[in-house]
Order: C-alpha cells, then structure tokens, then sequence
C-alpha cells in the first residue's frame, strides 16, 4: 500500500470544481491506500483571516470531506495545527530552502504583486507545504496544476535533506488527476472554476441550494450555434457543461452529445442542472447532520492522535540528523 497526502485550506466553501476534481478520487484512492487528509489551517494565516470564519470553516470543510464520503476508519483527516509537528518541521526545512527558490515560486508572485507588505509567511509557505507531505513518508501527492511548482520543491527538500544529513524522508511523486481535474468557470470557461472568483455565478458551491445551481447554470456561458457538441477550443463553454454532466451523471461525453441532439441548450443545461443537483444534494444533507453532532470533533480529535503517532516519530529522526536537541549523560 502506498501513502497519499493532500492538504486543503479552509478559506471558503468548497466548489463543484473541487468536488470533481479531488474529492471524488480521494473517495477511491482511500480503498487501497494509506491516506492522510489535512485541513491546512496554518497555511491559511497566511493572508489576514477572521478568527470566528476561520474556525467555522475548518469544521464546515471536515464536515463536507466526510459528508463526501472520506471514511474515518480507512483514512486519516485532521486539522494541521492540531499536529504541531508540522510546524516543527516547517521551520527545519525552511533553514535548508533558498530565498532564490522561494521567491520564484508563482503563487508568490501572484499572491504578493502590487501589495505594498505581504507575510514573511507567504513566502516561506512552501517549506511548510514540504513538511506536511514529508512527515508521513507520502509516496504519492494528488494535485491541481497550479501545485506542480510546489511539488518540485518538495521533491528537492527532500533530498537536499538526504544528501546533507541523513536519508530519512521518501521522496513523492507528483499526480495530476487527468479526469475532471480541470472544472472550469460557468463565466469564463477558459479559466479554472474558483471559489476565489469575484464573480460568483462562475462557481457552484458544495453547499449552494438547487435553485441557486439551477440559476447558475442557466446563465453559463454558451455561444450561440445551438449545437451540444465536445470541442474544448471552439465551445469551451459548452464543452465544460458536457464534462460536468458527464462525471455528476456517470455518462459518456458521446452519450450525452448523442440524448442532446437536435435539442437547444435550454434542454442541455436543465439536464447539467438536475445531474448536479442529484450528486450534491445527499452530501449537503449529510453535511448538516454533521455539523449538528459530536461525531465531526470526536473523529477529528482521533484523526489527530493518529497523525501525530506518525508526524512525531518523523520530526524525532529529522531532529537527530540535523543534530538538534541534546546527547543526555547516560547514568
């Protein structure tokens, strides 16, 4: 069995585009493998946050991992601050991470262009996201494109580690989920669907009504030649519509291109509509019993117990390579 972790933060609600494109192979991948899922709070400071939001969104996002079917008893999630080896070991790679490799990170740029002071945190971020992975001798590390820089990073920690003191940490694998993994925005289908958006008809939340998805998705972005055909560079729009009615309904892209034939987008988008609403509702009405019971921090409380059983033992070996702590006199 090999190891996969995946961290997400707890920065807002979850949109269909993460649901299809991470949540549901995680639902697979914990069948046959050790999984650890992480609410990465602590990468969540930094950028300003509201204290009382960010706690309620740690646990509406644990909430919605279970309610989408991650499993406990098969694979671990727990809240990264409550497993303060992270941290611990954050700090330990960020001695070994150049400014020059930080800085050239793109969700820096990104994240720091134009702002006149930004958090020390922001850049040194990524060493952190390389701890995370690291504790837990992950094999394998599911991600979106815009991690993949991340990824190489952690890669080279790992072994600038193992080259200079000693060859502990497993170096990971990056994996790229070829189906679904790019949901694109209902407004600007040439663009990663995002719960970031300033427009939010560009995104279906996990936990929007299904009106509000229904309305969403009759105003998506179309063009005007009537036709629910495939063709990413000439109908991106409709394209999109026809990839997220196929993962939600389980139906072929050909299967549906050949039921929405003759038929105009009216027809189209209520059926992309009524698929969406079909898969979310029964996890928003797990999602609220959750929320409701002692059961989220009871399985969160042991998630973290777990997780730190490995994370600690990791962070002891990394101390004694690096030569942190003292050799006690032996009575």
């Amino acid at each position: 069995m090999k190891t996969i972790f995946s961290g997400i933060q707890p920065s807002g609600t979850l949109t269909l585009g993460n649901y299809l494109g991470a949540i549901q192979q995680f639902v697979q991948l914990q069948e046959d493998h050790h999984c650890y899922f992480c609410i990465v709070d602590e990468h969540a400071i930094t950028v300003p946050q509201e204290r009382l939001t960010l706690r309620n969104n740690i646990r509406s996002l644990a909430a919605l991992y279970l309610a989408s079917g991650i499993d406990h008893n098969k694979a671990t999630l727990f809240v990264q601050s409550e497993v303060p080896a992270h941290t611990q070991l954050g700090w330990m790679l960020q001695s070994i991470s150049y400014m020059g490799e930080l800085e050239r990170m793109t969700q820096f740029k990104d994240k720091s262009t134009g702002k006149e002071a930004v958090s020390s945190g922001l850049l040194t971020y990524p060493s952190l996201m390389a701890a995370d992975i690291l504790l837990y001798n992950t094999d394998i590390v599911p991600v979106g494109d815009d991690q993949k820089q991340h990824l190489e990073l952690t890669r080279n920690l790992a072994q600038r580690f193992n080259n200079r003191f000693n060859d502990i940490f497993t170096v990971p694998e990056v994996r790229i989920p070829k189906v679904g993994a790019r949901i694109m925005s209902l407004q600007e289908p040439t663009k990663k669907m995002s719960k970031s958006d300033s427009n939010e008809k560009g995104f279906i939340s996990m936990l929007d009504t299904p009106k509000k998805i229904e309305k969403k998705i009759k105003s998506a972005v179309t063009d005007s030649e009537g036709i629910v055909k495939f063709d990413k560079e000439n109908k991106p729009g409709v394209s999109n519509l026809l990839t997220i009615h196929a993962i939600c309904s389980g139906k072929s892209i050909a299967e549906l291109e050949e039921a929405y034939a003759g038929k105009g987008y009216g027809d189209f988008k209520q059926g992309v509509a009524d698929a969406v609403i079909a898969l979310l509702q029964p996890i928003q009405e797990r999602y609220e019993e959750l929320l409701q019971s002692e059961e989220l921090d009871t399985i969160l409380d042991e998630g973290a117990e777990k997780a730190s059983l490995h994370a600690n033992k990791m962070v002891a070996k990394a101390k004694k390579a690096m030569g942190l702590g003292r050799v006690k006199k032996k009575k």
